[in-house]
């Protein structure tokens, strides 16, 4: 289909139309310290994990899964475990 989209809806151009500033407002707000912008948030991690894509028979994963939340730490601890009592020659 050809047809235009709907155009947005024009800015508001009186001061007094303008939204009132409320707490929310303020909340959400970008704050500086200086010149400098005050990040918010979680902190940066500690990089001790690493993303990976690996590909698992379909029963492992399902069985993993199956065990509710934290499947991924306890398949990571199964894993750990093996490399404990299997060391690699590095």
């Amino acid at each position: 289909m050809t047809a235009k989209s709907k155009t947005t809806a024009p800015a508001w151009v009186d001061p007094d139309d303008a939204p009132e500033l409320t707490d929310a407002f303020f909340q959400r707000a970008d704050e500086y310290a200086g010149k400098k912008l005050v990040r918010r948030g979680r902190p940066p991690g500690t990089a001790t994990k690493k993303s990976t894509t690996i590909r698992f028979d379909k029963d492992v994963l399902e069985a993993f899964r199956a065990a509710g939340p934290g499947w991924q730490s306890r398949m990571n601890a199964v894993l750990r475990a093996w490399l404990r009592r299997h060391p690699v020659a590095r």
